[in-house]
């Protein structure tokens, strides 16, 4: 007897509750795909009909309507190699993360900048070598300027966190 007669493919091997597992994470990770932004979609570089099932799912509204289009979803993913999707969809959660951080930290900068801490100053210096000093300086000076209730004029807080986020390069 040979030993492919004694084991059974590994497919037949996986129990029903793993399979129906299998199937339920798939559908869960189409949904995430339906959060998506075309352009970031697009990089994904999904199956057409996939994207077509995702862009349809994303117009639906009704509740039963929208659950079915996310098991035809759940049913594309399975004939598709989910791996590349998933870590497409990793990357991206890193970049959003980085991209929160930079702005976290651009906001402290003003935030520092606006209460008068001159050290915030050296850090950006340090940071952005090539910034305009005298421009920076101005913008602070006109920002920690009171506006008529004595707190700082938002307007130009906004535009010193502009030129800050223009120093940091591209979103």
């Amino acid at each position: 007897m040979h030993d492919e007669d004694e084991h059974p493919d590994i497919e037949s091997r996986i129990s029903k509750s793993q399979r129906k597992r299998d199937a339920l994470d798939l559908q869960k990770l189409g949904e995430e795909l339906l959060l998506l932004k075309e352009e970031q979609l697009q990089r994904l570089g999904l199956p057409a009909i996939l994207q077509d099932a995702i862009h349809a799912a994303q117009k639906i509204h009704q509740r039963g309507g929208r659950k079915r289009q996310l098991q035809y979803i759940g049913k594309l993913m399975r004939q598709t190699d989910a791996e590349p999707i998933r870590q497409a969809l990793a990357d991206l959660h890193t970049e959003q993360q980085i991209h929160t951080a930079r702005f976290h930290q651009l906001e402290q900068w003003r935030d520092r900048l606006l209460a008068g801490d001159d050290t915030a100053l050296d850090e950006i210096f340090t940071h952005f070598p090539d910034a305009d000093r005298q421009h920076l300086l101005q913008l602070v000076r006109n920002a920690r300027k009171p506006s008529k209730n004595d707190a700082p004029d938002v307007r130009t807080a906004r535009i010193l966190f502009r030129y800050l986020r223009e120093l940091s390069g591209p979103a």
